[in-house]
């Protein structure tokens, strides 16, 4: 039994600090972005025209579409179209796709051509990974082919990156409402299914948290924390209601003067509001009494508690400080300053980090670990 409860304790997930960074600068368009690349150099755009290939295979948009849709082997080990076909403000792996650009986004939404490709690309994948689209709001279904693709999805855990990569660039090219059913359906296999389980920490660490609306994440980490097994071991969305209950126990009787004199306290109340201070310090005690109490999971943040031990909440994590409720005067501000400075960073600490994301990220595929690791 010892053995058992050592293994379970062992095998509690937690919160990773840069996943939650990087998911951050993406939900709020990338503070402090600034275009690398000139406003004419569409690079993307004309991919998805089909006036360019992309490198290094030089493949057009067209032939990627009508030969290599239903060749699974040539989408499973072959990484450098990701990159092209679900194209993000962010560098990936292959250093030859171009990073999309403001200007670029806009003009690619008003051109048909690339958006009618860019929704081929999409049920491309969806098929890859045993799912399909169903109608033109996004809502998806397992495919004819989901036992077998969903049995290699489950194995082959380095395309849960593409899986970040794709819903990510779903919300650029302005398909953002594209994202919530897809997540939740992959939520439904994973955790009531069971089809796909070793999906789930991605699903819960990254694809839920590229979705922008704060109330249609917490609405997905609902469901999820619903059919989570072990319970004790979710540790995304709302702390648990127990927790402020059992630390709000001590604190009842902390201050003397009302502890067991309200009536008394009533009476003295005339003499203490001519006193602007006395008055001040009541009210900042009342603030505090409603700070203690519990709320609804639904007005509670949606990232875990400390109790969870998640790195992440130890270290200050900006999902936390950015989705929090206004508690605090200006939680993004303080959370765009902290990442402005890190952004400030020397070149050299920066490729450091880099290097050192790198080193972990070498064989995505057999590691099969998605925290930390560059998008594809």
């Amino acid at each position: 039994m010892q053995e058992a409860d050592s293994t379970e304790v062992s095998a509690k997930p937690k919160r990773s600090f840069y996943a939650a960074r990087d998911l951050y600068k993406y939900r709020h368009q990338y503070p402090n972005f600034k275009d690398i690349r000139y406003q004419n150099d569409l690079s993307n755009l004309r991919f998805y025209k089909n006036k360019i290939p992309f490198k290094p295979d030089g493949v057009y948009i067209e032939e990627v579409l009508s030969k290599w849709k239903g060749d699974y082997e040539k989408l499973e080990y072959s990484h450098t179209y990701i990159q092209w076909l679900f194209p993000l403000r962010e560098q990936g792996l292959n250093f030859y796709a171009k990073e999309l650009t403001t200007y670029e986004i806009e003009e690619f939404k008003k051109t048909k051509e690339a958006i009618r490709r860019f929704l081929l690309a999409y049920k491309m994948m969806l098929e890859f990974f045993g799912i399909k689209l169903i109608d033109k709001t996004g809502n998806v279904a397992r495919a004819v082919n989901w036992q077998e693709r969903f049995q290699h999805l489950n194995e082959s855990q380095h395309n849960y990156l593409r899986i970040t990569r794709i819903l990510k660039s779903l919300g650029e090219l302005g398909y953002e409402s594209f994202k919530s059913p897809l997540v939740k359906l992959i939520l439904h296999e994973a955790l009531v299914e069971n089809t796909i389980p070793n999906i789930k920490q991605s699903a819960l660490e990254y694809f839920v948290y590229t979705i922008r609306d704060r109330r249609e994440r917490r609405r997905l980490l609902r469901f999820a924390q619903k059919h989570y097994t072990p319970s004790e071991n979710f540790i995304w969305g709302p702390p648990r209601r127990e927790q402020p209950e059992g630390s709000k126990a001590p604190k009842t009787p902390a201050p003397p003067t009302s502890g067991h004199h309200s009536q008394t306290s009533m009476h003295k109340k005339p003499k203490d509001s001519k006193n602007p201070s006395a008055a001040g310090r009541v009210n900042s005690k009342a603030a505090e009494d409603k700070k203690v109490t519990p709320r609804e999971p639904e007005e509670e943040t949606d990232w875990p508690s400390s109790e969870a031990g998640s790195e992440a909440a130890r270290s200050g994590d900006p999902e936390r400080e950015g989705d929090a409720d206004n508690s605090s005067p200006q939680p993004e501000e303080a959370v765009a300053h902290a990442l402005e400075k890190k952004e400030r960073a020397s070149p050299s600490e920066k490729d450091e980090e880099r290097e050192n994301r790198n080193k972990d990220c070498e064989s995505p595929g057999e590691t099969g670990s998605h925290d930390d690791a560059p998008l594809q």
